[in-house]
């Protein structure tokens, strides 16, 4: 059963949300931080996150999600919208295959791109480059949570459609 942004904004502030002193991947300082691998590992938050992912799928063809902590949300809008999905790895490995990009092929392709969280978007920029290397078309990035610090700007001025499902205010947090 579908959960309205409210409902939505709560479970994952309950699930995700913790105060104290973190170092966040874009460098920066924080008096919280949302823990993806909480909420993504929640079934109900996954499904209903996956659902209104998919929701901007339409105009593509592959489902991306850069390593590790889109994978579960590529998955899971894959699996609503019906379409495959790619994992965006962040570095080549040197054995097996040595692929940047596993699973669905993607060259020639119209892609949207999956992310958790952003802040800075520079995970997303970093998967959009790779994808785009590989011959992919970026149709837009959508973003589970967006911080509010520059995510939503950095992506636009890349030339990218920027989506959020929610937002820090979503979830009555302030910077």
């Amino acid at each position: 059963m579908a959960m309205t942004t409210g409902q939505l904004a709560a479970r994952v502030k309950e699930t995700a949300y913790l105060e104290g002193d973190f170092i966040l991947r874009s460098g920066r300082r924080s008096r919280f931080y949302l823990d993806k691998y909480l909420f993504e590992t929640d079934p109900e938050i996954l499904v209903e996150m996956g659902r209104r992912m998919s929701a901007f799928a339409d105009d593509a063809d592959v489902i991306a999600g850069a390593e590790l902590g889109a994978v579960a949300l590529a998955a899971a809008t894959s699996l609503a919208c019906g379409k495959p999905f790619a994992i965006v790895r962040k570095a080549q490995k040197d054995y097996a295959t040595g692929k940047l990009i596993e699973g669905a092929p993607v060259a020639g392709k119209k892609v949207l791109l999956v992310e958790d969280i952003g802040t800075t978007a520079g995970a997303a920029l970093a998967a959009a480059k790779t994808l785009t290397d590989a011959d992919a078309e970026i149709t837009r990035m959508v973003f589970a949570i967006d911080r509010m610090e520059g995510a939503r700007e950095n992506v636009e001025a890349a030339g990218y459609e920027f989506k959020s499902i929610l937002t820090i205010e979503d979830l009555g947090i302030g910077n």
